[in-house]
């Protein structure tokens, strides 16, 4: 009997806690469906369960939503590629979570944060699918709309100078992909001022607005329309063919159109109103363009556009376009010269009264595969402005201390010194002083033997730091000197605080010394001030026998230029004494 009581005590106990996990699930339910969207599938995706805020979300009946896949509402806002990496994920029984961009009924859009769980069978694989999401529309148009204000025009909705600027950096890059030109237009609207001065600015923007509209009605939907300020626009045009003959005509027509569409008269205020634009273009067809100075080329244009009377089209200056285009392929080859083995160092002799050599300044070569040896005065200010002279320029000191040490082994060579051309974007680098102590010590050359040749204009900027690395240098051994002397504006407060060796007599002064007298005055005094701070002068440009001797009699210990030597490989190097030029 007591067994049979405790039996029944048992059963209304399990009955009890029964219920209330019952009361708890039905409860947790009421609550998701209340706040979350759900649906359940099978392992196929075809759906299985729905609540009602799903069906109220996507607009279809539960009938409409049981038995079809999530396709039903695919938005195709997702690429393929998207579904492949949520279904391979919960396939492995994991669990995914991301945003969704959806499709309702009445075709409208909605975005929901979705988690799609895995429930798993007893061999651990899925058995169906439960998908629980939050509307987050609301956020999603926001974001939307604060990104659009970011990147576009607040008055014409057009896009703004920061994207044109990205849209026509992708043009540009894109010609590494899809050879071809381009173009940018830049426009502006003649007597623009006036309406506003006349007819307020709320007319202008009124006008400003249409403008925008005609606009973007006459070009293609890939090309780009921007507003660029104030009554200034942007056009870019892309995919204009590989002929430039027929990208210039491609160009022409559509200015024609756009200058068309803009002539038609404004009915603005009660008032009609015409409007002319000036067109400045400018062509790209290499990914190596600056977008930057495409802009400014296409201003230089507009402005000429101006000049010539208004309401027209000027293409950037055709010669100066071939230029801009043959610059971009130079600096192109330049990037890859270093790795292909293009650029040799020449030596030029440095010698003393008795012509022997003392010395050699290191001049760069490039051999160019298809064009043969590029002068250093069109490639050498190429290298300063894109950076390449930091690279190229580590190059020419390896290769020139491996020399000094080679020439070690030579008893006639190895007291020779090799003077090296540094730039001021080179001695600005912070890591300058590390480079050139591994350098010394990667090629065991004697840096009492390296001069480095800074110029006047190297010491313009950052003087105390420019002083505080040639300190630390020539702490290593290292000499300096100042190259051009008299050809910038050298502070004498400052040239005495340097630890130079050498002042170098510029050329430009040399060539005329006996036909200007400030030329021989200002060697004299170049060669008196060495002197004074107790430092050694090298002349540069010496050509004739009757320079030397000007030079000499003058205190002039050191001499360099055609008289003596060309520079030449070092292979070719003459053995001193150099017999003068006859």
């Amino acid at each position: 009997m007591a067994l049979t009581f405790g039996f029944r005590r048992e059963c209304r106990k399990s009955r009890r806690q029964l219920r209330a996990l019952q009361q708890e699930n039905h409860d947790l339910k009421k609550a998701l469906d209340a706040h979350a969207i759900v649906a359940m599938t099978d392992t196929r995706g075809v759906i299985t369960e729905v609540n009602d805020k799903f069906c109220e979300i996507s607009q279809y009946s539960r009938e409409e939503l049981v038995g079809q896949t999530h396709r039903v509402i695919n938005s195709r806002h997702h690429p393929r590629s998207f579904f492949q990496d949520l279904w391979a994920t919960i396939s492995r029984g994991e669990v995914w979570a991301g945003d969704v961009c959806n499709r309702a009924k009445d075709g409208s859009l909605y975005w929901v944060q979705s988690t799609v769980v895995p429930l798993l069978g007893k061999d651990k694989r899925p058995v169906q699918y439960i998908a629980i999401r939050a509307d987050i529309t609301a956020r999603k148009e926001a974001e939307a709309k604060t990104q659009k204000m970011a990147l576009h025009d607040t008055l014409t909705g057009l896009p703004n100078r920061r994207l044109m600027k990205d849209r026509l950096a992708m043009a540009v890059s894109g010609k590494a992909r899809q050879p071809g030109f381009g173009a940018l237009i830049l426009m502006d609207l003649d007597q623009f001022k006036e309406v506003n001065d006349t007819l307020g600015h709320a007319v202008g923007d009124e006008l400003l607005q249409q403008v925008s509209e005609r606009l973007t009605r006459s070009v293609r939907k890939m090309d780009t329309v921007a507003r660029f300020g104030g009554d200034e626009f942007v056009i870019i045009l892309d995919n204009l063919g590989i002929d430039c003959a027929g990208a210039v005509d491609s160009v022409r027509r559509v200015a024609e159109t756009l200058r068309m569409a803009l002539a038609e008269p404004y009915q603005l205020a009660g008032r009609q109103i015409e409007i002319t634009p000036s067109q400045g273009a400018v062509l790209f067809n290499s990914e190596n363009d600056e977008p930057g100075e495409l802009i400014k080329q296409a201003d230089i244009a507009l402005y000429e556009a101006k000049g010539a009377g208004r309401n027209q089209l000027c293409f950037f200056d055709p010669a100066l376009q071939a230029e801009t285009v043959e610059r971009a392929l130079l600096v192109r080859d330049l990037r890859q010269a270093v790795d292909n083995d293009e650029f040799k160092l020449f030596y030029q002799p440095i010698v003393d009264t008795h012509r022997e050599v003392k010395g050699v300044e290191a001049l760069l070569r490039w051999f160019h595969p298809k064009h043969g040896m590029v002068p250093p005065d069109r490639f050498i200010p190429l290298a300063e402005q894109t950076g390449l002279i930091l690279p190229i320029g580590q190059w020419v000191l390896e290769t020139a201390c491996a020399q000094l040490a080679a020439w070690q082994q030579d008893m006639q060579r190895k007291e020779w010194t090799i003077a090296v051309n540094v730039s001021g974007r080179q001695l600005n680098q912070t890591s300058f002083v590390g480079l050139l102590r591994r350098v010394l010590q990667k090629t065991g050359a004697p840096a009492n033997r390296l001069r480095l040749e800074l110029t006047e204009s190297v010491l313009q900027d950052n003087v105390e730091s420019t002083i505080a690395k040639m300190n630390e240098l020539c702490e290593l051994g290292v000499r300096f000197s100042l190259d051009d002397f008299g050809t910038g504006y050298s502070s004498l407060s400052y040239l005495k605080r340097l630890p130079l060796e050498q002042l170098k007599v510029d050329k430009s002064f040399i060539d005329d010394i006996f036909e200007d007298s400030c030329d021989a005055a200002i060697a004299r005094t170049i060669v008196a001030l060495a002197q004074s701070l107790e430092i050694g002068v090298v002349a540069e440009g010496v050509e004739t026998p009757e320079q030397m001797k000007w030079l000499v009699e003058n205190g002039c210990q050191l001499f360099q230029g055609f008289l003596f030597s060309r520079p030449v490989a070092p292979e070719e190097l003459a053995a001193s004494p150099i017999k003068l030029s006859s």
